[in-house]
């Protein structure tokens, strides 16, 4: 299992500050250190409009830069948004192909739908998107290595053209398909693209459904492309502290809560949707942009589920300790955050369930720069080498760690 790191250029408090540059030079640091540390791939994703939760408008323009300041780690766009309105295919294939020439052939490209708030800044229509995604995912291999493309479809025309620059990587770079929903993890098993599951403080049981979703489609699968990616990568908060109270201490715990109150607003899903994800009761989806009343239950301060109690809690302004938070998140395996050993734990759980790649999001919230790059250095040195020896079976937890 490879360990990949995921920024969504998040720093409130930069962000309210206006110091703007230094939320970007924060990020070029984790990266070279991600890369001195053997990570996987650094995702970035894309989002607009969302200054409270996102700097990453132009991902096309800020990953060149980490390739001009990196030298192994692969460089991953989590995704492109796809809608024609958003990001035209053929520009995504040049941009795209260019980026994988300038960092050397290390580009992974995811594309998305997008959905709540870009979809009502751009004015998408997106009982349309699942077909764009489809289509884009069949047009940008062609585009990279047919000298003579055109498409024609409902949505798109597209005359003749020689789309260039070509990408390094032969006969093109890996492809992925960031999906939410079982249909979404089913497209991608059988267009042969990985997936990149989107999923936030859910239980396994629910990416378990979602990973056999996944396997259903790779059963008839038809791949869009020429390179076959069948590979499942998660997403999940994590920050790897030297000791369990340096994890408390770290503000790490409150961060995942601090994202998912703001998750409703940016990608315009109701909060009780996001509560009802939390308790298993309901896998994500796109949804449009659309604002609905809250009702008491997303927003009760008694609720009886930990997390989601101390999430309303912070939403409603009212105190909570970094103690409560870390403990009301350690019984849930899919967030990691806290010593080694325990971080070690909880990740070989993803790779028995079948994760190919877990994307760590370890820039949330405040979460401090000096804890940021704490956590790089200490999961580079101790979880990249456990996770690449996870799947060989090599790597057992020690007897009685937490």
């Amino acid at each position: 299992m490879i360990l990949d790191i995921f920024s969504e250029l998040q720093r409130p408090e930069l962000a309210a500050q206006g110091d703007e540059p230094r939320i970007y030079e924060l990020a070029i640091e984790q990266a070279v250190l991600a890369d001195q540390f053997g990570y996987g791939c650094w995702w970035t994703v894309e989002h607009h409009g969302s200054p409270d939760f996102s700097y990453s408008s132009t991902p096309e323009i800020f990953l060149p830069v980490l390739a001009q300041n990196t030298q192994n780690i692969h460089l991953g766009h989590a995704g492109v948004l796809i809608p024609y309105g958003i990001n035209h295919p053929i520009r995504v294939a040049e941009r795209a192909a260019l980026l994988d020439i300038l960092s050397g052939g290390r580009l992974e490209l995811g594309v998305a739908r997008s959905g709540g708030q870009e979809w009502e800044t751009f004015e998408v229509d997106g009982d349309q998107t699942p077909d764009m995604l489809e289509e884009v995912l069949h047009m940008i291999p062609r585009m990279w290595t047919e000298t003579s493309f055109k498409w024609e479809s409902e949505r798109i025309h597209i005359p003749e053209r020689n789309i260039v620059p070509k990408p390094l990587q032969k006969p093109h770079p890996p492809l992925w398909a960031t999906s939410v929903s079982p249909a979404g993890y089913e497209l991608a098993g059988r267009l042969g693209v990985g997936v990149l599951g989107m999923t936030l403080l859910t239980p396994f049981e629910i990416m378990r459904d979602l990973f056999h979703h996944y396997d259903r489609g790779r059963e008839q699968c038809k791949p869009s492309g020429l390179r076959v990616n069948h590979q499942k990568a998660v997403f999940t908060f994590l920050h790897c502290a030297e000791s369990e109270q340096a994890a408390i201490e770290s503000g790490a715990a409150e961060a995942a809560l601090w994202f998912v109150n703001q998750s409703p607003k940016v990608f315009r899903m109701p909060r009780k949707a996001w509560i009802d994800m939390i308790r298993g009761t309901e896998h994500m989806r796109a949804r449009a942009a659309v604002e609905e009343p809250e009702d008491a239950e997303s927003t009760d301060v008694d609720d009886p589920h930990p997390v989601i109690r101390l999430a309303n809690r912070k939403l409603m302004g009212l105190p909570i300790s970094p103690e409560e938070c870390y403990e009301a998140l350690l019984p849930l395996d899919s967030i990691v955050i806290g010593d080694v050993e325990t971080c070690k734990r909880k990740l070989q759980k993803f790779a028995d369930l079948g994760a190919d790649r877990v994307m760590c999001l370890m820039e949330s919230g405040n979460v401090s720069q000096e804890n940021v790059l704490g956590s790089i250095r200490r999961a580079g040195e101790h979880l990249v080498p456990a996770c690449a020896e996870m799947n060989s079976g090599l790597w057992t937890p020690r007897h009685g760690s937490a």
